[in-house]
């Protein structure tokens, strides 16, 4: 098949991301950044009407620009689509197009991929993007990165350059996920041969923008890229103000510091009702707020126990008291906007006298167990009424909060943890998170495995089928809880425009965005 060329605005996944967010997502599949106050913050005053320049409030702050290096949502919302390109992207609607390949073909046995590329297109430095590039980059997921999403890039067998404008990318079995991942995420970024040796403080790319500078926890600054081979976008300077405290960022779109607030809590939206000065956009993400379960280790580890902490959550009640009411209940890990979603709340629902008796059959009628959560708003607000919930059924809750360094440390990488809240914000992450026994989950189970595979290598039909499978399949091991998917709220000033409704990739684009 051919796909031909056509330009389209990209997705913004991270307002919640950023803030709301932990793996693979919100942490690595996790919103990883951190959570100090900054040094500055936005200040009175924002731009006038018809100004290049916008401010925009962000919550979590990348720890370093190299998304190769680190998990976490806040490096590549910041830099993916805007820095960094992909030879593939999505619409607003989840569909793969062109961005740095102009075309594609797949060969008949969806083994083969042939990209044209776009024509006199130039990494910041001046270095001409070629095929040699491509080729480049892809190998250089599988020797360098260190990021739990790397692993995707396994199936890739061999890369070759055609000639400059052409490169052909062999896998070595049909899968539908490859593609999909060089579009929505991280993977799919192309790199300079020449412009990877300080990645984490000097980001080379093709992309609209280029770093001016980042004040690290406090502002990265972003110039337009005068030499950018597409459309140049609308604003020649863009900072991203990251202010960790809530009332602080809200305060500041209040006062007129900022153009765009990427995140708002919903118990915040009264407070932006004049619609003559703000706009409020609300959409849907990839966020799955998991109450994630250590299947390892701990009470956890029996699946009577996870059985009965899902039927202890009474999830219409937790999202009504900490997040506004505004999140849609899912009870796995798949969102209505991927074709394989189904409605399997009432796969566990909220019951108490059955939660009790799970616990009882598993002989452990008061476990204790240890939550963990991120300093993030939805898991401290969501992690007290968890707690609540859990205890009125017998469950002995010890509660810590840390920030998202000791996090990704303390929880994700030694899975030293029973239980924690953190939002997976990647695309299509249910492979990521449950399909690896490693991850900090630590999931297993061979027809989960089994169903994946097929799913990855079948037609779109089988593909359907089996993810539905393996999304049951989870929801019905109670491998984590589900608590719910969040939404994407935003406010801005009513001049802005461009604004994504829905977050559905790692990337918030800002090259779409303009004032009128």
């Amino acid at each position: 098949m051919t796909h031909t060329s056509r330009r389209a605005r990209g997705a913004f996944v991270a307002a919640v991301v950023a803030a709301f967010v932990a793996t693979p997502v919100l942490v690595a599949g996790c919103s990883a950044g951190q959570t100090t106050q900054p040094t500055t913050s936005a200040t009175p005053g924002g731009a006038p009407a018809g100004s290049k320049n916008l401010s925009i409030g962000m919550v979590l702050a990348p720890t370093s620009l190299d998304f190769t290096k680190a998990d976490g949502a806040a490096i590549p919302q910041a830099l993916l689509g805007n820095v960094y390109e992909g030879l593939v992207k999505l619409d607003q609607d989840g569909k793969v197009v062109p961005a740095l390949a102009r075309s594609w073909q797949v060969s008949p046995d969806r083994t083969t991929y042939t990209f044209a590329l776009q024509e006199n297109v130039k990494f910041s430095t001046g270095a001409a993007f070629t095929a040699d590039d491509v080729k480049f980059s892809i190998d250089r997921v599988k020797t360098d990165w260190t990021t739990s999403l790397a692993k995707a890039m396994g199936v890739v067998q061999d890369v070759t350059v055609v000639n400059p404008t052409t490169v052909q990318v062999v896998l070595s079995r049909p899968s539908n996920d490859w593609l999909f991942r060089m579009a929505a995420t991280r993977l799919g970024a192309m790199f300079s041969r020449t412009g990877v040796s300080d990645l984490a403080n000097s980001p080379v790319g093709t992309g609209p923008y280029t770093v001016q500078s980042y004040k690290q926890g406090d502002t990265l600054t972003l110039t337009r890229n005068p030499d950018y081979w597409g459309t140049p976008p609308y604003f020649e300077k863009v900072e991203l103000k990251y202010v960790a405290d809530t009332s602080a960022i809200n305060n500041a779109m209040l006062s007129g510091g900022l153009d765009v607030l990427s995140i708002v809590q919903p118990d915040a939206l009264p407070r932006f009702a004049d619609t003559k000065t703000f706009q409020t956009i609300e959409g849907t993400t990839n966020g799955e707020v998991v109450l994630s379960f250590n299947n390892q280790k701990g009470p956890f580890a029996d699946k009577l126990i996870r059985q009965a902490a899902r039927s202890a959550i009474n999830h219409r009640d937790l999202v009504d008291r900490c997040w506004g009411g505004k999140g849609t209940l899912i009870g796995s890990m798949v969102p209505p906007t991927d074709p394989w979603y189904e409605d399997l709340t009432g796969i566990a629902p909220y019951d108490v006298a059955a939660a009790k008796s799970l616990l009882e059959q598993a002989k452990t009628p008061n476990p204790a167990i240890r939550l963990r959560l991120p300093t993030a708003p939805y898991a401290i607000s969501c992690g007290q009424v968890v707690k609540s919930q859990l205890e009125q059924v017998g469950f002995k809750v010890t509660m810590d909060q840390m920030d998202f360094p000791s996090w990704l440390t303390t929880v994700l990488k030694n899975s030293d943890y029973d239980a924690s809240i953190v939002a997976h914000v990647e695309p299509r992450d249910l492979r990521t998170v449950y399909g690896n026994p490693d991850y900090y989950i630590h999931y297993k189970n061979p027809a989960l495995t089994e169903a994946l595979a097929a799913a990855d290598t079948g037609d779109d039909p089988t593909q359907i089928a089996k993810m539905k499978s393996a999304a049951r399949l989870i929801s019905e091991d109670a491998a984590s809880d589900w608590l719910f998917l969040l939404p994407n709220l935003m406010v801005a000033k009513t001049g802005i425009t461009g604004l994504p409704k829905n977050a559905v990739s790692e990337s918030f684009d800002l090259s779409g965005l303009a004032r009128s």
